[in-house]
């Protein structure tokens, strides 16, 4: 009887087995679809006909592809979810609708009025001209993480949306546009450019606003902004005038950074620097030819009256044009005696340059110890010349070009003068050698042209006594920056803040509120700070006029608005607050001010985040945000900055809708790389990615992204990875369609989770679930992505899919006296299902909520969506150390059969198992069921202290277990020995033929990658023959 009971019992355990590996086929069949889909299209690349001729032969009929997926559901609308899943995730199908329902219902929109603890955030305003790139990709996808985090807690949650008009950019796509209908700005003037500009943002700037949602971002639009909004603009222009009545805003005359090709100033931190060792030829934007820069060229002055002369260097030589000295140190032995004589300028007739003294500028041990002074053209040469009261001279046009004050090189571009002066010179006897110099040039990063300094009046913002205040704010943790090495870069900036240059020479932006007094016609001196007035409005300023000369005939009194516009940067320094309607109190402004963080790339700590705490500081009294949260840049799979030159670039759309390689090829030729950089560009995309990129929808790239930040650390992003979060969603979606298929037609969830499991494995998952809860919280909280991500990961794959699906399989095939069990684990499992799915949802919020409709709800839970549901909190009952020590080692001894069947070739196979411990384990009995069954074992025994029979296998799982594993008459030990040394023998052959070639004398013209990838092979045969002939020797001691 009992043999016939066990014989039965393995009748019943092989049909479970069957139908558990029917489960795991469903659950496999997208990976396997994706797989061959991609086999296919490297076969089509290829050319491989006779390998698709083999294939169709061989192949079983295809199945029937399900129909693509189209969206009937009206625009705002919910979503009909009561249908059948489809057969495997589709990010397409999963995405459609939800947004727009989001939208319509309200869910983004906060509520001033609420008395709910806050959370407000403002986007990065991104420019009106760009399209969505990896770097809003991923600030995106954190701060909406970061909010619907906040929003699930309870908290009115705002992330206020917005787009940034953009000066430079903007004005030159239009500028662009309008000569291709050979129209300039010029001849329309400025109020009707003004008003193609708006026509074109109208038309086009909203491209970004849609790739915003497209990617999920749950912003309140009802509160979208624009910097040049009414409402912003008012701001800017009451921020102008408090700074400039407070002193902090003036107005002087000084070098500044200028760019001949944008014609316009631009500031300090917008300049990029490139470092060269020698002389080097640079492609520069209106040069059919290269520039040569890292180089020195000594040439002579005489001297008056006399054939001496003095030596001085330049790595400029073009601005000798603007000498008008050439300093010594005064104590210089070689030049003293010459201090205060003239030198005679070879090209400029009637000028005379005077020899000073200066200790400041001139070091005696460098060069010839004579240096020429160009007090327009270079900052060092500025300041001697304020010393020294020397006459400016300018000698560039803002195009760049030779000016009036260069004589016979009059009209010439300044790199064409360059070469046009050391030929002058040449020919004059002057000139005395060139050589190679370590040298710094400065790159205006919005045009890629060489940066010129030139004398301009411009306005000035006073940042010392802001700066002083920003660095106190994080020194007493005011405001936080997180990570917290940032503060020593905070520091280390702000305490030697420059002044900051603000107006640009652009006809679109936030045009200056400040006025030029005219008097009978006359305007004052530009560069005089007193001769400027400043008004809301025409009248105002006006009014100020009359005020600062009222000894002046207020009839003679006229106006001037300056026509250049504020930097960009500085409307930005205002985002936010001007976005809650600065300078009045609104009710948004009480209720969201200041914002609880703020969130960017670490690239604008200066440009953007430091402008804006002396900002709001000094004009609002308090700081915009608490706290600053700086994420780290986002690099290539090999850790390279992405550059469209290398190819690397990845496009945010492509990795969710997918994109073949000559696409990718294709994509390169829109730019402006040259042929060869398109050449290297299109090898780098064969390399990265060899068969295109493959779909992986918002959800595996949104989790990607966050997953991959970790404080601190630059994101070396693979597509791999993203690749595999996507294969992560599929699982998902398979394991829900297969809880649901447990859970029946009919199931309705108690009113209430349960306060505990009843079966061991129910406990351990809601221990489990309770870690996971801890660990996501603890990781938002702390900003802490990577450390979230992960552990809602591990619970959805190896805890809830790997283990306590496949534990549930044996419960739920019984059909007697397990009724109230399977009811117990069928609440539990709703509960893994509803708390994992919230816990997911701020990464992934489109496949969270397509799931969570189709799970119900419990009848205490009238929640219309995942975006409003209540993010999961910890559960001490669920704790259950013990059971998951329990489990770990039920799962270590699940592991180490499979490893055994596994190497002893056990395909159909249930052999005896014997448990062996060490000492008596009352805890095992519960487990034995789902370690028989998920092992594809037979019986499975529990001794102590015993050897293990004869003809067994021994596994080791730790000091107090071990499993035999019964052998005899399960395998034909002799022909699988035969087998087996068969392998070695073409394993043996395969590792000979690649340590030849690798020990070929022309193995070191392979290229690198292909040499790792030889290497790795190579490791791989080695260790495949060391497992055979381990295998081998295990069989023999059996035989």
């Amino acid at each position: 009887m009992e043999d016939n009971n066990n014989a039965s019992e393995r009748d019943r355990l092989s049909k479970e087995k069957k139908k558990a590996k029917e489960a795991e086929k469903a659950a496999k069949d997208a990976k396997f679809k994706a797989k061959e889909a991609l086999k296919a299209q490297q076969a089509a690349q290829k050319g491989d006909s006779k390998k698709e001729q083999k294939e169709s032969t061989t192949k079983k009929p295809a199945k029937i592809e399900e129909p693509a997926y189209v969206n009937t559901t009206p625009e705002g609308e919910k979503k009909d979810t009561s249908g059948p899943m489809r057969n495997a995730y589709d990010p397409v199908a999963v995405e459609s609708a939800w947004y727009s329902y989001w939208q319509k219902k309200g869910f983004f929109t906060a509520d001033n009025k609420s008395t709910k603890e806050k959370f407000t955030i403002v986007i990065p305003p991104p420019n009106v001209t760009g399209s969505l790139h990896l770097g809003h990709a991923l600030t995106n996808s954190v701060q909406d993480a970061i909010t619907r985090w906040h929003r699930m807690n309870g908290r009115e949650a705002l992330w206020v949306p917005g787009t940034d008009h953009a000066g430079i950019a903007t004005q030159s796509v239009v500028e662009k546009k309008l000569k291709k209908e050979n129209i300039t700005k010029f001849d329309l003037g400025r109020e009707k450019f003004t008003e193609q500009v708006w026509k074109w943002k109208e038309e086009y700037g909203g491209k970004i606003v849609n790739q915003l949602k497209r990617i999920g971002s749950s912003l309140d639009w009802s509160r979208e902004a624009f910097t040049m909004d009414e409402k912003l603009s008012r701001a800017v222009v009451e921020a102008f005038i408090r700074f400039f009545k407070d002193g902090k805003i003036y107005r002087d005359l000084r070098l500044v950074n200028w760019c001949c090709r944008l014609n316009t100033v631009i500031s300090d931190i917008e300049v990029d620097h490139i470092e060269l060792e020698k002389q080097t030829k640079v492609k520069v934007p209106g040069y059919d030819k290269d520039v040569d820069f890292g180089i020195i060229v000594d040439f002579a002055y005489r001297l008056e009256g006399s054939e001496d002369e003095i030596v001085v260097s330049t790595t400029r030589p073009e601005t000798m044009l603007g000498d008008v000295a050439v300093a010594v140190h005064p104590n210089d032995p070689r030049y003293k005696k010459w201090i205060g004589r003239k030198l005679v300028h070879p090209f400029i007739p009637g000028r005379r340059i005077t020899i000073i003294g200066d200790d400041k500028l001139v070091d005696p041990e460098f060069g010839t110890g004579a240096v020429k002074v160009t007090p327009a053209h270079d900052p060092n040469d500025y300041q001697c010349g304020k010393r020294h009261g020397l006459e400016l001279i300018t000698i560039f046009t803002d195009d760049g070009k030779i000016n009036e004050n260069g004589g016979q090189f009059q009209g010439l571009k300044r790199f064409d003068a360059r070469s046009a002066v050391i030929e002058a010179l040449k020919k004059e006897g002057l000139y005395r050698g060139l050589k190679d110099n370590k040298m710094s040039i400065g790159i205006c990063s919005r045009s890629g042209d060489i940066i010129e300094p030139l004398l301009k009046p411009q306005w000035w913002v006073d940042c010392k006594d802001m700066a002083k205040k920003a660095v106190e704010a994080v020194r007493n943790g005011d405001l936080e920056l997180i990570p917290s090495s940032h503060n020593a870069t905070w520091y280390n900036w702000l305490e030697n803040v420059q002044d900051w240059c603000i107006s640009r020479q652009l006809w679109w932006g936030h045009r200056c509120p400040a006025y030029l007094v005219l008097i009978d016609g006359k305007p004052q001196d530009d560069a005089d700070n007193n001769s400027w007035v400043v008004g809301r409005n025409t009248e105002e300023a006006m009014k100020e006029a009359r005020a600062k000369y009222p000894k002046v005939d207020p009839s003679k009194i006229t106006l001037q608005q300056d026509p250049d516009v504020l930097d960009t940067w500085f409307s930005s320094g205002l985002f936010p607050f001007s976005v809650f309607g600065w300078p009045e109190q609104t009710p948004d402004m009480a209720a969201f001010y200041p914002t609880s963080l703020l969130e960017t790339g670490s690239d604008i700590l200066f440009f953007w985040v430091a402008r804006m705490v002396m900002m709001g500081q000094y004009l609002t009294g308090q700081l915009p945000f608490k706290q600053v949260f700086l994420h780290a840049m986002v690099r290539d799979a090999h850790g390279r900055k992405m550059s469209k030159s290398l190819g690397n670039v990845i496009d945010p759309l492509d990795m969710i809708t997918g994109i073949q390689l000559q696409a990718l090829h294709e994509k390169l030729k829109e730019g402006n790389l040259d042929p060869k950089e398109i050449e290297k560009a299109t090898q780098g995309q064969k390399e990265d990615f060899p068969s295109g990129i493959p779909e992986c929808g918002t959800d595996a790239m949104r989790f990607a992204l966050c997953a991959y930040t970790s404080q601190d650390r630059d994101i070396n992003l693979d597509i791999n990875r993203v690749v595999a979060y996507r294969n992560f969603c599929n699982k998902m979606w398979n394991a829900t369609k297969f809880a649901l298929t447990n859970l029946g037609p009919n199931f309705k969830p108690q009113a209430k989770a349960p306060a505990a499991g009843n079966s061991v494995w129910d406990k351990w998952i809601l221990s489990r679930l309770n870690f996971a809860i801890n660990e996501a919280n603890d990781g938002m909280k702390n900003y802490d992505f990577a450390r979230t991500t992960t552990a809602i990961y591990n619970f959805w794959l190896y805890e809830l899919c790997d283990v306590y699906l496949e534990s549930l399989k044996p419960l739920m095939q019984k059909t007697e006296g397990a009724a109230e069990a399977q009811a117990a684990s069928r609440e539990v499992l709703y509960t893994c299902l509803d708390n994992a799915l919230r816990l997911l949802h701020p990464f992934m919020p489109f496949v969270t909520e397509e799931l969570y409709q189709r799970i119900g709800r419990r009848e205490s839970e009238k929640i219309d969506s995942i975006v409003i549901a209540p993010y999961p909190q910890p559960n001490p009952q669920w704790s259950s150390p013990q059971t998951e020590q329990e489990v770990t080692l039920t799962n270590d001894i699940i592991h180490a059969i499979r490893a055994v069947r596994a190497s002893y070739g056990l395909t159909k196979q249930k052999p005896k198992v014997t448990l062996n411990f060490t000492s008596e384990q009352k805890w095992i009995p519960p487990y034995l069921e789902t370690i028989t069954f998920l092992s594809h074992s037979g019986d499975v025994d529990v001794v102590v202290n015993q050897k293990a029979p004869e003809g067994c296998a021994v596994s080791i799982v730790n000091d107090s277990c071990s499993i035999y594993i019964g052998l005899k008459g399960e395998v034909d030990l002799g022909a699988e020995v035969e087998k087996l040394e068969k392998k070695k023998e073409k394993l043996q052959a395969s590792i000979a033929s690649l340590e030849k070639q690798m020990a070929s004398p022309n193995y070191v013209k392979v290229p690198e990658k292909l040499k790792g990838e030889n290497a790795d092979k190579l490791a791989a045969l080695k260790q495949e023959f060391k497992t055979a002939d381990e295998t081998i020797n295990g069989f023999k001691k059996l035989m």
